[in-house]
């Protein structure tokens, strides 16, 4: 009951912090209706650059999660890779980077191959209707670093929308709003395996 508490107190602190700030990515039924605002920060978010801003912080983390994902992607470089973008993919966008995680873990399983019946693509299935959108229908969604931008953007620009409300921002992400299945899908298993401490 205790672990429970603390991670409920955790999860609401990190919720608190990025409330403001997440999105949520929808990528097997997006709506297009009213998407020039995240079409904008979808085409500045492809054309910049970053990296990490504090490099220890950063190796703690890829040491932590590395042993995490192990059983999940044994290939050390891969999994390094993975992370280091998620990270700085994550750290970008002002998100979480255990939520990220969360959500490739659920939408993908780290496959970045990986492609819905809907069409969406790679570790944070992303919806290719987004690349035409920005000017970019050249781009790869299984390449990751592509895929990580695009779907962090999203993710945020949704949470932003519900107002960091989680299981909203969730739901919208993947196209069931209104209901709670994804969300808490997403939710246990950041709980039980990407922030269990």
């Amino acid at each position: 009951m205790a672990y429970w508490n603390l991670f409920v107190s955790n999860l609401n602190s990190i919720a608190l912090c990025i409330l403001s700030s997440l999105l949520v990515l929808q990528p097997v039924h997006a709506d297009r209706s009213d998407n020039s605002e995240l079409r904008v920060l979808l085409q500045n978010a492809i054309e910049s650059t970053d990296s990490f801003k504090d490099r220890f912080d950063a190796e703690v983390w890829l040491v932590d999660m590395s042993d995490r994902l192990k059983k999940i992607l044994p290939a050390k470089k891969e999994r390094i890779e993975l992370l280091k973008a998620v990270h700085q993919e994550a750290t970008r966008t002002d998100l979480h980077p255990e939520l990220v995680l969360a959500v490739i873990h659920i939408e993908s399983r780290f496959d970045r191959f990986a492609i819905s019946r809907a069409g969406a693509q790679g570790l944070m299935q992303v919806m290719p209707f987004w690349l035409k959108e920005i000017g970019h229908a050249d781009d790869n969604l299984v390449d990751l670093r592509t895929n990580l931008r695009m779907g962090c953007t999203i993710l945020k620009y949704y949470l932003d929308k519900e107002k960091g409300d989680l299981i909203k921002g969730l739901a919208r992400y993947n196209g069931s709003a209104g209901t709670r299945k994804y969300a808490d899908k997403v939710l246990n298993i950041l709980r039980t395996h990407w922030f269990k401490r």
